[in-house]
């Protein structure tokens, strides 16, 4: 399903407008990139949370040349699904 059949599916099932949908789905966006700039988890009620995850630096060593490479540590996005996402998905 790409993004256009999304929004026509849920604006159906919501009975209002793609472009609606399309502000809502942004909206929602603009809010979880700014919990999580804050440092917060967000959790969504049977659907899952999203949080931020410190990855550690670390080296990595190139197998051509036998380089070593200092990888710095960075922040990177979790999500973790809810179990009654995951049983639905099975």
């Amino acid at each position: 399903m790409n993004n256009k059949d999304f929004l026509n599916n849920l604006a159906a099932r919501l009975e209002t407008t793609p472009q609606d949908v399309q502000k809502t789905i942004e909206a929602f966006s603009k809010a979880l990139s700014e919990k999580l700039e804050e440092g917060d988890t967000l959790t969504i009620q049977n659907f899952g949370s999203f949080d931020i995850k410190k990855k550690k630096e670390r080296i990595l060593i190139n197998p051509s040349t036998k380089q070593r490479m200092l990888v710095p540590p960075k922040l990177t996005i979790a999500f973790k699904a809810s179990n009654s996402l995951k049983d639905k998905a099975q």
